[in-house]
């Protein structure tokens, strides 16, 4: 999930031929305008300080009259709830540009376990991406559905089911348009949220700061052994397994 595999940086371009990727590619802009035009017909359109997310497999071209520079990085199955290409603004402090930058520094460098940092800023800028993305073009019930699961998928006693059907629309409405705007189902989107941090958790301090215990209840989970079931169908392996894998061990 989000690991970056490649970065790389065009300090001037005018024209990249058709091309596909296995994996998702993520390209800011860091100078110029140009133009990203798809087989399907799809055309995303970008300025400085842009990101477009581009799904994998998609035959697609980049073009400008005048010129751009970006950065650009391949990612290995990052948690986007969405299946087509997309574009994000940056925010005013442009935090996504300089996540990509540091993502190009350290991919560059010789630094020992420069792995670790280039997975936590995969996730930083995926998330960069959903949050900006999810703040510009959903509203009302969907926003405020998002919002309540962001706001408490860490709460063990959290009832999302119950919550939902509190809202004043129709449940299967509800849920019919979360999912035809998010590409998810609320639950799905609360387990993706509650995986991201169990896994985020067990990476930290090599895997021995927390207990599988702590992982589960810190994620939402009462019942630290449905956690573990959890995870392993999400990620393939139990936590133990994980922490094991990912540390050397």
């Amino acid at each position: 999930m989000n690991t970056i595999h490649f970065v790389g940086e065009l300090s001037r371009g005018m024209d990249v031929r058709w091309h596909c990727h296995d994996e998702w590619e993520l390209v800011y802009c860091t100078a110029g305008e140009g133009c990203f035009r798809f087989e399907n017909g799809l055309t995303v359109q970008y300025h400085q300080g842009e990101a477009v997310a581009i799904p994998p497999k998609e035959l697609h071209t980049n073009s400008s009259t005048g010129g751009f520079s970006n950065i650009y990085l391949t990612m290995d199955t990052p948690a986007f709830p969405y299946k087509t290409a997309f574009m994000v603004d940056d925010d005013a402090q442009g935090h996504m540009g300089i996540a990509f930058a540091q993502a190009r520094f350290y991919y560059l460098s010789d630094m020992k376990r420069r792995e670790l940092v280039l997975a936590a800023l995969g996730e930083l800028i995926s998330s960069y991406m959903i949050l900006f993305r999810d703040n510009r073009d959903f509203s009302g019930p969907v926003e405020d559905i998002r919002t309540l699961i962001i706001q408490n998928f860490a709460d063990p006693a959290f009832a999302l089911d119950a919550a939902i059907r509190q809202m004043p629309f129709n449940y299967d409405y509800l849920r019919k348009q979360f999912q035809e705007k998010i590409g998810l189902t609320p639950l799905k989107y609360l387990t993706n949220l509650r995986m991201k941090k169990a896994k985020s958790m067990l990476t930290a301090g090599g895997g021995r700061e927390h207990s599988i215990a702590e992982v589960a209840e810190s994620c939402g989970f009462k019942d630290a052994l449905y956690f573990s079931r959890v995870f392993k169908k999400y990620y393939g392996c139990s936590p133990s397994d994980f922490v094991q894998k990912n540390n050397g061990k």
